[in-house]
């Protein structure tokens, strides 16, 4: 028995040493070789962007990020291929379009950038393997259609005849099982709770729905059309017709030419010129690192993706996930208040919501720096709805991309009733509480009486008028105006735009050239990016996973001494060199030691 344990462990340690340390190891490692040269692209470089495995909106703090997805941010992309304009090695960009649909602000920002790189002098050309009606693939195909060429496989259809998404409500099923919903919203457009609560869209659900649908449809429309050379009108007429096999997409002039992707990878090759290489988005963005600028002024880019909670935030050591940790965020807004050099800040949003309390710590941060003489530009992302408008509502100046989901002013909160369900089962669930009437207003175990729905109810009131107060303050609205536009209704960035709740259509470019007028730096002068938070080295972010008193941490802090030994360098430096030169990259001379 003894041996069987022994050899149990050793099956054991082996799989944690094969799926864990040897991975963050080899990453360790050439993340420290890529530091410790200074090499170039290739001097005929496609640059291949593989957007099949979906985006993130932000280059996540997390370095060990790209273990849970691609790796790559809309952020990031948008970042590098400014980069990549002035890079005179990088000739052509190709692009692997996703089968099924993409976020529609993702694919806004997206289309602008790449807009951006062509009118440098330089080409793009997309390939896909198809257009499937699965989400919002007439962004996707809003994309692709933006390049040079759009390239199909002959096996390939075009399905992308519109845009469609489904509701998953619970209503029935609770009732059956005996869970009991219950919720407070304000208003009848704050439709999360209708999950729960109905088997069909209700009325209001299905005109906000619809509205912003369409808003998100037309727009895609507009870009394609102008990119694809025709009017709206006779797109819609055409691709509304479909789906198409890939011949019949070529002779609509939906794509521009049928091949496999090797022939479109040619095709850009000869473009590129003579031995031109193909190099990834990822190894490329990793040479470039984040774009910094230059200059005395700086202005900061605060991130901020995913729901909204109290607290400080961990680092997971391979997860991809994020949220906005309200201490986290204010105390990186406090950071670029300080900074002296500092003159401006960049808000980047994207998150659906959350806590109403971790949204007003951030939103007294946005404040407290527009106090202090820094002007607060948000930009927003795939969504700043619901707690993402909260802590917008303020800032000097808004900027959405038309299809940012957004607005939702309105709250809700409840509880399921759980007792008749688990009584069901034989289960049974009981409450015990001292104190107020209101100290088991959250049981799970009976419905609330009528003292604590009227004293729930008031809180959701409160919140309500106090998020509807920001919004009226910030965007310098009546509040009767606001009371109008909110009611919890979601609406696309065009559609507030016109409503007074966004000041611009744009992204990230748009946003940062405003924070520059905002803060009166002269458009001769260059200007530094700095990032918060800060991103964590991979020591740090492993050190945090393990706990920092951990043997594991004091390991990894050893050997984050061994990499930063001049010997390891050396070793490292030699072993990226070689690596880069077999690949054709232009190295710089190797320099001498002291």
């Amino acid at each position: 028995m003894k041996q069987f344990f022994l050899t149990m462990l050793g099956v054991f340690a082996g799989l944690v040493a094969f799926f864990i340390i040897l991975p963050v190891a080899a990453l360790l490692f050439f993340a420290a070789a890529a530091g410790a040269s200074k090499p170039t692209t290739p001097a005929h470089t496609v640059l291949e962007l593989d957007l099949r495995e979906g985006l993130t909106d932000q280059v996540p703090t997390n370095p060990f990020a790209a273990f849970g997805g691609s790796g790559l941010s809309v952020v990031g992309v948008v970042d590098t291929l400014a980069q990549a304009e002035k890079d005179s090695n990088v000739k052509v960009l190709l692009i692997r379009a996703p089968e099924g649909g993409m976020n529609p602000a993702a694919a806004d920002e997206l289309r602008q950038a790449i807009a951006r790189f062509r009118a440098s002098g330089k080409t793009v050309i997309a390939h896909s393997q198809g257009f499937m009606p699965v989400g919002a693939v007439v962004s996707s195909y809003m994309v692709a259609a933006g390049a040079d060429q759009l390239w199909m496989q002959n096996t390939a259809s075009f399905q992308a005849t519109g845009l469609s998404t489904d509701s998953v409500f619970l209503g029935r099923a609770f009732q059956k099982y005996g869970v009991k919903p219950e919720f407070e919203q304000r208003y009848e457009y704050k439709n999360a709770v209708n999950e729960y609560t109905q088997s069909d869209f209700t009325p209001a659900h299905r005109e906000a729905m619809t509205a912003w649908m369409t808003s998100i449809y037309d727009s895609a429309l507009a870009q394609i059309a102008r990119d694809r050379k025709t009017t709206p009108e006779a797109l819609k007429a055409v691709i509304e017709a479909g789906p198409y096999s890939a011949d019949q997409a070529l002779s609509l002039k939906l794509v521009d030419k049928i091949g496999q992707v090797e022939e479109a990878e040619k095709a850009a090759k000869d473009k590129a010129g003579k031995d031109a290489k193909i190099v990834s988005f990822g190894d490329y963005a990793a040479l470039q690192g984040a774009r910094t600028g230059s200059g005395k002024s700086a202005i900061a880019i605060v991130g901020g993706e995913g729901a909204i909670m109290t607290g400080r935030g961990g680092v997971s050591p391979f997860g991809s996930g994020s949220d906005i940790r309200s201490d986290d965020t204010a105390k990186a807004i406090y950071q670029a208040i300080e900074d002296k050099d500092v003159k401006a800040i960049v808000f980047r949003v994207s998150s659906p919501g959350g806590s109403p309390e971790a949204s007003e710590q951030i939103l007294a941060a946005v404040r407290a720096a527009k106090a202090a003489g820094k002007p607060v530009v948000v930009s927003m992302g795939a969504y700043a709805a619901s707690g993402g408008y909260w802590i917008s509502s303020e800032a000097n100046w808004i900027v959405a991309q038309p299809t940012t989901l957004t607005g939702s002013i309105g709250v809700f909160g409840g509880k399921f009733v759980l007792a008749d369900a688990l009584g069901r089962f034989g289960v049974d669930m009981r409450g015990l509480s001292v104190g107020g009437d209101y100290s088991d207003a959250f049981s799970p175990s009976h419905g609330f009486d009528q003292g604590q729905r009227a004293a729930f109810a008031a809180s959701m009131d409160r919140t309500y008028e106090e998020f509807v107060a920001r919004v009226s303050t910030g965007r310098k609205l009546p509040v009767e105006r606001v009371r109008e536009i909110a009611k919890g209704r979601v609406w696309t960035g065009a559609q507030a735009k016109g409503l007074g709740l966004v000041d611009e259509l744009g992204g990230l470019t748009e946003a940062v050239a405003k924070a520059r007028r905002l803060a009166n730096i002269p458009s001769s002068e260059s200007v530094r990016f700095k990032r918060y938070p800060t991103p964590q080295s991979p020591w740090e972010a492993l050190a945090t996973a393990f706990g920092a008193s951990g043997e594991a941490a004091q390991v990894l802090v050893k050997v984050g001494r061994v990499m930063g030994d001049p010997a390891a360098e050396a070793m490292l430096q030699q072993v990226q060199t070689e690596r880069l030169r077999s690949r054709g990259a232009v190295v710089m001379a190797d320099q001498p030691g002291l």
